[in-house]
């Protein structure tokens, strides 16, 4: 496990995300057009293919019944609700505001404007994840979008109630039995039950990844969501259990899942190497976190902060922890990371139900270019521009110079048709 960052492995855990692109494609283009020529009936005959239950256009929106239900029958509402109130206490500090500025008797500025209709995705296969739920809508509503729908799989009919839950503390009343790439190609262009959204939000598997990325054009997304990945950046003061404990909180996510630990010397490497062996052979999900520890976890040894503080930009890792003495100051050293967890006493867990960020992050290093989810991704941004009769006659030459410049005769003449 103890691995060089010169080696195949570790090659082969950057690499990791578009293993199964090619594979999984030609399904993904199938459904898609399947779904924008047939609309409901695609969708019934790919839910009784996928997810073995007979679906009806009538059958598809959850029942405010069942929601009311799902509701009374939860014992972890007062958590639910402190997930949801931090959430929302973080990302109203992301609000925009429109402005403006008056150059001269010109005024320029920028319109900020929330999307009319957002869907969101919400896994339900392998695990159901309520979190998922609360991240997605809670900026998107922060934001003022209009309608919000959830699509959410429910394999053999059954709806996970904690999903429901949290739906519905949110405020939440559409909520299709849906998943896959065929909900996506609903979202995405519309069937006779789904309306047509502006964006689609939330993770899901390979299938509904690709999905997503084939749609981007028709509808706005929030990212290509890959497996989970966690690095960690040890020194010796770090703690070897909790850091062993730390990666596998994301190898149990899945077989793709990346965990790797950054130590700054030897005896701390195969310190934490022995924990992470000793908790996986505990774990209820031990086959899907061993899967993922033989292909994509591993511990590299640099020869200082600054060492590792490079790895972790050459790698932009969606979750970073810096479980280090000084924290605060490697973090002035971090260029590229979706979320940066700082000290000993803040694992990855934090952030992905309670602290308040948003725990959707880009993954396989596009955190070199892309930002976590958030209240920004639910608006967008019109330009302002108004010129006075004066302003216009007094710029209509210089306008009118740069279009014949570009060879666009018709641009000139409606600049200085005004003057």
């Amino acid at each position: 496990m103890i691995i060089s960052r010169q080696s195949d492995k570790f090659k082969q855990i950057l690499s990791r995300g578009s293993v199964f692109e090619g594979e999984y494609l030609p399904a993904v283009l199938e459904i898609l057009d399947n779904v924008k020529k047939n609309g409901d009936r695609a969708v019934i005959d790919y839910t009784k293919r996928f997810d073995r239950f007979t679906l009806t256009a009538e059958s598809m929106l959850v029942t405010q019944d069942e929601l009311d239900k799902a509701h009374s029958n939860c014992g972890c509402i007062a958590e639910l609700d402190l997930a949801a109130w931090r959430i929302r206490q973080f990302h109203e500090r992301q609000r925009e505001a429109s402005w403006s500025y008056e150059d001269g008797s010109v005024m320029l500025g920028q319109k900020i404007t929330p999307l009319d209709r957002v869907g969101v995705y919400v896994p339900g296969g392998k695990a159901a994840y309520p979190s998922s739920v609360l991240m997605n809508v809670i900026p998107a509503m922060v934001a003022g979008v209009k309608e919000i729908i959830i699509v959410s799989p429910t394999p053999d009919g059954i709806v996970n109630p904690s999903v429901l839950v949290a739906a519905n503390l949110v405020g939440i009343d559409k909520i299709y039995r849906i998943g896959g790439a065929q909900a996506v190609a609903a979202l995405a262009y519309g069937t006779e039950t789904i309306p047509r959204v502006d964006k689609i939000v939330g993770p899901g598997n390979i299938y509904v990844a690709l999905a997503k990325k084939m749609v981007f054009g028709t509808v706005d997304i929030d990212m290509i969501a890959g497996p989970s990945e966690i690095l960690v950046i040890a020194d010796e003061s770090a703690n070897p259990e909790w850091v062993a404990a730390d990666m596998l909180s994301q190898a149990e996510h899945d077989e793709l899942a990346s965990a790797i630990a950054i130590c700054t010397s030897d005896s701390l490497a195969k310190a934490i190497e022995a924990e992470f062996k000793a908790q996986l052979a505990k774990l209820t999900r031990k086959e899907i976190a061993a899967k993922s520890a033989e292909k994509y976890c591993a511990i590299i040894v640099a020869k200082d902060l600054d060492e590792a503080a490079n790895i972790a930009n050459d790698i932009a890792p969606e979750h970073l922890e810096l479980c280090v003495t000084s924290p605060m100051e490697l973090m002035r050293k971090i260029r590229h990371a979706g979320a940066i967890f700082m000290g000993h006493h803040t694992p990855e867990a934090a952030g992905d139900y309670l602290a308040g960020p948003n725990h959707v992050l880009p993954t396989g290093g596009t955190a070199r270019f892309f930002s976590p989810l958030g209240v920004y991704d639910f608006v967008k941004r019109s330009s302002l521009i108004y010129y006075s009769p004066e302003a216009i006659k007094a710029q209509a030459n210089a306008i009118a110079t740069l279009a014949k410049l570009e060879g666009l005769q018709a641009h000139a003449k409606s600049a200085m048709l005004r003057k």
